[in-house]
């Protein structure tokens, strides 16, 4: 392309742009009257065929209209109808465009009245006990890359779209893995691969919960769980939670219950273990009642003790149990990557519901797990990350005990990527003075007020103050340093006034 094209390419394009900037400000009303051509291009220096391109493109967008024989206008719909009505804004409230008045749907409005909070970045020489993120250094960054070079190197001749169930070596490697490490029987049918938990769970407050059905949930519990079920619709009945998870003696109460969510190999955030017993009688309750319940398997992996018990979906004789899991808390909660084991009836259904949402999960993504379930890669990173967090998750219970005794209580400490600390000299309310006093001295930490449902707060009250410690973050001198610091900052909250507020705005 000659300079000479160029230039007139940019000509072309200056006028396009001015005659339409006119339009758009109302200096040109719908209607009004174009120069020809003929005469546009003498008043530019323009060939007449540059013009005619001009006024093709801007007809073809549809800012003015051309016929033959017949001048060229202004099109009617081109301007906005507040310009329409003022050719100039006068400043006045009657010149200034008026607000669409378009609805929101019901979930609509749910869901904008939901107040989730962000975590703040962390500033130089903090030191976060932040539950969820795992470290990156952590990340088997070699072993992935090899798995993506391997799946990239096999990509086929045709690129479609696939199963909405997901990647089918991916499905049978996950069948395999879930037989051997957690006792679960399933067909790769009956599995569905989603964007993390957190899109599993919302396909089950869409599919299976109607507005104002009970949906019965841990009190304290996974509050992204609760709003989901809220965004839906749902009535949420809380049930209290002990040392050995929920009480399904209160079940009772809730008799004909659409939906159960729950935690039952590490309670989130308590940390208890649901016994035989209570599980037998969760799954009972739920056959009599026609109830859904939703297992969250979310960190069964870090089990320190003993290996991990049967899941609900194993000792399910009445296929009433989704299992939902995660890569999350073992690779990267970025890649997105969970999955759901399904009874038979609801295959169909949530595998046309994933096509609808975003037809299947990053196909490369899941054929690289896939990888790394069949060779055995996973599974000893895995052991790795296991052994990692228990040092860690010691090197926290070591530095509790040393740096606050007595003044501390620890709960969940058997398994998963944190723990509970109860302050029993601390009332509830203090939780959130204990939380600024903490970031004052460039520690952070998170209040457990937040997991328990606003209608829980009668009985939120009898309890001490208490913080919910992630650990998989810190190495174990940071860990030391802050919990002494923590420990500092308790004791000028307790002999001391109120320390100066400080900003707090996190969520797990």
């Amino acid at each position: 392309m000659g300079m000479d094209d160029v230039g007139r390419r940019g000509r072309s394009r200056a006028l396009y742009e001015e005659i339409k900037a006119r339009i758009g400000d109302g200096t040109y009303a719908p209607g009004t009257v174009l120069p020809s051509t003929r005469a546009l291009a003498a008043e530019r220096g323009l060939s007449r065929t540059t013009v005619s391109l001009v006024y093709e493109q801007l007809a073809a967008d549809g800012f003015i209209e051309t016929r033959p024989g017949a001048a060229t206008r202004v099109a009617a719909g081109a301007v906005p109808s507040s310009q329409n009505e003022h050719d100039r804004s006068d400043g006045t409230d009657a010149a200034r465009p008026k607000h669409h008045d378009g609805r929101l749907s019901e979930i609509g409005v749910r869901v904008s009245a939901l107040e989730f909070q962000d975590l703040l970045p962390v500033v130089t020489g903090e030191i976060d006990f932040v539950y969820g993120p795992l470290a990156g250094r952590d990340f088997p960054t070699s072993l992935w890359l090899k798995a993506l070079r391997t799946v990239e190197r096999q990509r086929g001749a045709r690129l479609s779209y696939e199963d909405p169930r997901g990647n089918i070596d991916l499905r049978r490697a996950l069948q395999a893995h879930l037989s051997q490490t957690r006792g679960l029987s399933c067909s790769t049918e009956q599995l569905l691969i989603v964007n993390g938990s957190q899109q599993a769970l919302d396909l089950c407050a869409r599919l299976l919960v109607n507005p104002g059905d009970p949906v019965v949930v841990e009190n304290p519990g996974y509050r992204m769980a609760h709003y989901v079920f809220e965004a839906y619709g749902a009535n949420i009945v809380g049930i209290e939670v002990d040392g050995q998870g929920l009480r399904t003696d209160l079940l009772g109460q809730v008799p004909r219950a659409q939906m159960a969510y729950v935690t039952p190999t590490h309670q989130f955030p308590l940390g208890s273990f649901l016994p035989i017993g209570r599980r037998r009688a969760l799954l009972e309750w739920a056959a009599d009642g026609g109830t859904w319940v939703i297992e969250d398997d979310y960190d069964s992996e870090y089990r320190y003790s003993v290996r991990p018990e049967a899941t609900l979906r194993s000792l399910d004789l009445r296929e009433c149990v989704v299992h939902v899991g995660t890569f999350s808390k073992t690779l990267s909660p970025q890649l997105r990557l969970g999955y759901m084991v399904l009874p038979q009836r609801l295959v169909s259904t949530f595998a046309a519901a994933k096509r609808l949402a975003d037809r299947h999960a990053p196909t490369g993504i899941q054929r690289a797990l896939a990888v790394l379930l069949r060779d055995g890669s996973y599974d000893r990173h895995v052991r790795r990350m296991r052994r990692l967090q228990h040092a860690r998750q010691r090197a926290l219970l070591d530095a509790l005990s040393a740096h606050l005794g007595d003044r501390v209580v620890v709960q969940g400490s058997a398994s998963g990527l944190h723990l509970v600390a109860w302050f029993p000299s601390l009332r509830r309310e203090q939780e959130t003075a204990l939380v600024q006093a903490a970031r004052l001295s460039n520690v952070r930490v998170y209040p457990i007020s937040q997991f328990f449902l606003p209608a829980g707060e009668a009985t939120a009250r009898q309890r001490p103050a208490g913080l919910v410690m992630g650990y998989a973050l810190l190495e174990r001198e940071h860990i030391q340093e802050g919990v002494q610091r923590l420990a500092a900052a308790l004791t000028r909250l307790q002999s001391g006034p109120a320390p100066a507020t400080a900003t707090y705005n996190a969520r797990p």
